[in-house]
């Protein structure tokens, strides 16, 4: 309780102190995700966050996941040190009922629990992440019950440019990323490359005599294109490509509770995504026609002493065609209108082979969506959105959602809410499993939930300081769960409610703050807590740039509350529950350009050594230091 006082405190220190500068702003112009067409921020009803790239770099962060523990809302759990197997939890929702985009493609892996492993994606490409919390079904189908992660790479603009950093630095770790772009009128082009390796620490706890490091490769290159032949006429190709391989630590069967010890196990992982759109836009921006193919696919494979003891192939592919109409009613509230109508087909498959047993299983699904924006004397903003999923094997589902979002310009307040159904649909292996003695279960039914918010956003001091209050409510029925031989719904609902703070403060010209305060309760329908879902999250974020904006420095500090786990025993005989200490995490960055075009950079991550646990048995690492420089050619 002291670390989080230190941290409200500290937030509540920042919004009372005079703040000069510049208006400050907690989300950009536009926000890609939270409708079925961009929308402008201050008519969005849905809670939302969104990272942009200028912190990405300012933070220096190498993950995705690593930006994502400042967002309200949001818990991670990592298996160990970097490169282990790491789940985002949005409002307290499983980590695979949060649904993850990379530019548009749906990267959910049907063959891995049907969640994506955030430890494979680094951020040197990403432009910035949209994070929609609440259930999204209606818009986004399955896998949407917590929200969303919207990831949008760079897009190429300008005369040609070069951009290139390498950095070293505790663990024996060693990254490096490049890359090209440029862009006008009629086209546009980014091409991107990214490496990382580090030779970690033991994911087995030191404290038990554990020392052999576990260490990690990651190979990410990724290209976006964009070609206007016509003023109406768009075309744009996406592709990424990842390779990587994690050593890890295995659980030997022995006596009592599992535990994890020094080995050899190693995990390779290859991803390939990709997505083509063609769009026309007719009658002076009225009307748009959108057609796209996404792809995304995510093969594993897991060596034991360097013998193959287990391989996943999994793939999606979505083929969707949209079309999006607005128009205005000058003469009834000065309203303006924007209808979506699409529709969409989906195919999953997936492969796997281990010594119990192998399966090869395929799914389509076929979707289609309905949304009416409505916008009435410029301060009014809602929203509705309905779909109907058609599937071949299991339940059809229907979702519904609707949002509000009331600008009050005159004392700088807006009011924003939003109602909506979230599902999940059974995995290929909770519908049919593999091996001898598993019974198939097509029946199953999909996961649901009905959830909603409420929140304040005020604008305070003239625009240097925005405060966001959120209350949410979500309630999720037909939880899918192995029983023995196969899988069942269960009955009965899991209830999750809380509250998210933000706020955001421009102190002085050159220094900023913004903090994050989350309180959450989650329960199943026993009464027994959520497991990896904390009470409590928080974190601080300080900028403060100097020397004629030469040098700059960033502090972030991430506190993340107890929480209970599972300490099964070998061969799953019982589980007993055990409570995760609290931790927090500091982290300390700064740079300084050494000529036009040339900056040394440095950090210091978890600087206070923090020993701590997000998954019972599996350690991460204490303090680390990294040192580098990042250089711009260009413009050409």
């Amino acid at each position: 309780m002291y670390k989080i006082s230190c941290i409200a405190g500290a937030a509540i220190a920042a919004l009372a102190a005079p703040a000069f500068g510049q208006t400050v702003r907690t989300l950009p112009d536009v926000v890609v995700s939270a409708s079925a067409a961009p929308l402008p921020s201050d008519q969005v009803g849905s809670a939302v966050t969104v990272i942009e790239r200028e912190a990405i770099q300012r933070k220096q962060a190498r993950f995705v996941s690593d930006l994502l523990r400042e967002v309200p809302g949001v818990a991670l759990s990592r298996s160990g040190p970097v490169g282990s197997i790491t789940q985002v939890r949005i409002r307290g929702a499983e980590a695979n009922q949060t649904l993850v985009l990379i530019d548009g493609v749906e990267v959910n892996d049907p063959s891995g629990a049907s969640e994506f492993d955030l430890s494979t994606l680094l951020a040197d490409d990403v432009e910035r992440i949209e994070i929609l919390r609440g259930p999204q079904s209606a818009l986004y189908g399955s896998d949407a019950i917590g929200g969303v992660i919207n990831i949008i790479t760079v897009k190429g603009k300008g005369a040609p440019r070069v951009a290139a950093r390498a950095e070293g630095g505790s663990f024996n770790t060693a990254s490096a990323a490049a890359g090209v772009s440029g862009g006008g009128d009629a086209f546009d082009y980014a091409l991107n490359v990214a490496g990382f390796r580090t030779a970690g620490v033991s994911s087995a706890p030191k404290s038990q005599g554990n020392t052999e490091r576990d260490g990690y490769e990651n190979l990410t290159a990724s290209a976006k294109i964009g070609w206007r032949p016509t003023e109406i006429l768009e075309f744009e190709a996406f592709g990424r490509i990842m390779d990587s391989s994690v050593e890890s630590d295995p659980q030997p069967a022995v006596a009592g509770p599992i535990v994890v010890v020094d080995g050899d196990t190693i995990t390779t992982s290859d991803q390939a995504i990709g997505r083509i759109q063609a769009k026309a836009t007719l009658l002076d921006g009225a009307w748009e026609q959108i057609v796209s193919l996404g792809h995304a696919q995510d093969d594993q494979d897991t060596f034991e002493n360097g013998v193959r003891s287990f391989t996943a192939n999994g793939d999606k592919t979505r083929l969707t065609t949209q079309t999006n109409l607005f128009f205005e009613t000058p003469g009834f509230a000065s309203a303006t209108h924007g209808v979506t109508l699409m529709a969409e087909r989906e195919y999953e498959a997936q492969e796997t082979r281990s010594l119990s047993g192998d399966s090869n299983l395929d799914i389509v699904n076929h979707g289609f969506v309905g949304e009416y924006r409505l916008g009435l004397w410029d301060r009014l903003f809602l929203s509705f959105s309905g779909r109907y999923d058609d599937s071949d094997i299991f339940e059809d589902a229907t979702t519904v959602r609707a949002t509000a979002a009331y600008n009050h310009v005159e004392t700088g307040t807006r009011l924003h809410g939003s109602y909506g159904e979230g599902v999940k649909n059974p995995t290929l292996f909770e519908l049919f499993g593999f091996g001898p003695n598993f019974v198939p279960n097509p029946a199953l039914k999909p996961e649901r939930s009905e959830g909603w918010d409420f929140g304040v956003e005020q604008s305070l001091f003239g625009g240097k300081a925005i405060v966001d209050v959120t209350y949410f409510e979500n309630a999720i029925t037909d939880l899918i769960q192995g029983a023995g031989n196969t899988s069942v719904n269960l009955g009965g609902t899991s209830n999750i409610r809380g509250v998210e703070l933000s706020a955001a403060v421009q102190l002085f010209e050159n220094t900023a703050i913004q903090g994050q305060f989350t309180y959450m309760q989650g329960e199943d329908a026993a009464g027994d807590t959520l497991l990896r879902r904390p009470n409590v999250l928080a974190s601080l974020n300080l900028s403060h740039r100097f020397l004629d904006d030469k040098a700059s420095v960033d502090l972030g500090v991430d506190y993340h509350g107890s929480q209970e786990d599972l300490a099964f025993s070998n061969f799953f005989a019982n589980a007993d529950r055990v409570t995760l200490d609290d931790y927090t995490l500091v982290n300390v960055g700064a740079a300084f350009a050494v000529t036009d075009g040339v900056e040394v950079f440095g950090r210091i991550e978890n600087l206070l050594d923090e020993q701590y646990e997000d998954v019972f048995g599996f350690a991460n690492p204490g303090i680390g230091a990294f040192i580098g420089v990042r250089a711009t050619l260009g413009p050409f």
